[in-house]
């Protein structure tokens, strides 16, 4: 009975050690995937390769809830073992919550296009929160748990036994650097154990190195309750003169105000303008090419409309009053030749082009926007001027728009060379207003 009572014991810990290694790997895996997807600056670097990093994080997830499934049945075994060792119980707590919430909340962002719209901008919060939480303990959890550290815990024990045996062999002993104390408290001077200090150390150093980044996202998160747009109009670094004149319609917004929090994505540095040089161009396949400078741009027909705006990413920011001019208006007035067949956007930031067919460029509520909510598009979020496609993913509303070309070939853009859907469209359940 013995036997075989020993025989479980040397399974059950055999395979909680195995689950604790695959669990540390495949959340390693999740971290590096994770930032490297989060991080804005490094969404050019990362072009080439960003959507199979995207199907790659999906999976590691996807494997971690299989490790948690498969650790469930020795849950109630493990916290029987650890009950009255509180730091490992919180850790096991804390490890728990974390693998559930990313879970969730990564299920969640994975089917954002089958599931209500207001689920998937929960779930990236929580994502995001979650991840500023996680991603510092499990460092620090693997760094103070390593076996260098254990090694450096254990020095002053194997020290002494050292000494003692030198006094047993009848040499000179030296003087123990460590009291024989509970805790291996430092002697005389410092009541510390040395295992509370090199964790401690290990927890400053990182803490001094991911603690501007984690500062960043809390401070975001802290200013949740603020509306965003407010934010983003203050620090428009755009020198636009004269600022465009809202409607009545745009101030205040019909829609209410837009409702979500816009996220900044680029694939390169954000750029900013001014007027005295900024210009925009309708040419290509048609009879009439046109440039407009900043003044005349203002000078022609806007109209305001409310829609959605949705991120393929999962967030989505609601009931946005944009005020612009309709982009069927500016290729009437450019007359487009017989032989155009698509719309080819470019970006001021000389790099990010897009594509629309000709019949979908000219949908009503595809328009050449100025204003959002009644203030001028500040340059964090496209402006001065950016198109908006409501009926698709945004990445088809190009920010920081200055040329319109008509040509009659099928253009493929930035994105959509990387791997996103061309045709951008967004799932059943999406509505653009």
């Amino acid at each position: 009975m013995d036997r075989k009572r020993g025989w479980l014991t040397s399974s059950y810990g055999k395979k909680l050690k195995s689950l604790h290694a695959w669990n540390a790997w495949i959340v390693l895996l999740l971290a590096v995937s994770g930032i490297m997807l989060y991080i804005p600056e490094l969404r050019g670097k990362t072009a080439l390769f960003r959507v199979g990093l995207k199907e790659l994080h999906i999976v590691f997830g996807l494997v971690s809830l299989a490790v948690l499934f498969l650790y469930l049945p020795f849950l109630a075994k493990h916290v029987r073992q650890i009950w009255r060792k509180r730091g490992q119980l919180f850790n096991l707590s804390l490890v728990l919550a974390l693998l559930a919430g990313w879970g969730v909340s990564g299920l969640v962002l994975w089917q954002h296009g089958r599931i209500p719209e207001n689920w998937s901008n929960v779930a990236l919060f929580w994502h995001d929160l979650l991840t500023l939480i996680g991603v510092p303990w499990a460092i620090f959890h693997a760094v103070t748990r390593s076996r260098w550290l254990r090694s450096l815990e254990r020095a002053p024990a194997r020290s002494k036994e050292r000494d003692a045996g030198g006094d047993r062999e009848g040499g000179t002993s030296g003087t123990p650097a460590f009291s024989e104390a509970k805790g291996a408290r430092w002697s005389g001077e410092v009541p510390v154990s040395r295992r509370v200090f090199l964790r401690s150390a290990v927890g400053l150093i990182l803490a001094g190195l991911l603690g501007p980044y984690i500062y960043r996202g809390m401070k975001w998160f802290l200013n949740a309750g603020i509306t965003p747009l407010d934010e983003f109009v203050r620090s428009d670094a755009n020198r636009m003169i004269p600022a465009p004149v809202p409607s009545p319609d745009s101030k205040p917004p019909i829609g209410g105000g837009s409702q979500g929090m816009f996220r900044v994505f680029t694939v390169t540095e954000i750029p900013s303008f001014r007027s005295d040089d900024w210009t925009f161009t309708v040419d290509g396949l048609v009879k009439k090419p046109a440039q407009f400078n900043w003044e005349q741009f203002l000078r022609l027909e806007r109209k305001v409309q409310v829609s959605h705006f949705h991120c393929v990413t999962g967030w989505s920011v609601f009931h946005v009053t944009w005020e612009g001019v309709p982009l069927s208006r500016l290729l009437d007035m450019a007359e487009t030749g017989p032989d155009a067949k698509f719309v080819k956007f470019y970006s001021g930031d000389g790099v990010y082009t897009d594509c629309l067919p000709l019949e979908e460029a000219r949908a009503d509520d595809v328009i050449v926007a100025v204003m959002l909510d009644g203030n001028p598009i500040p340059n964090q979020l496209g402006g001065p001027v950016r198109l908006i496609v409501p009926q698709k993913y945004a990445y088809k509303s190009v920010k920081w728009l200055q040329r319109i070309e008509l040509i009659d070939y099928e253009h493929i853009g930035y994105w959509e060379q990387r791997g996103y859907d061309k045709d951008a469209v967004l799932p059943l359940g999406k509505t653009p207003s």
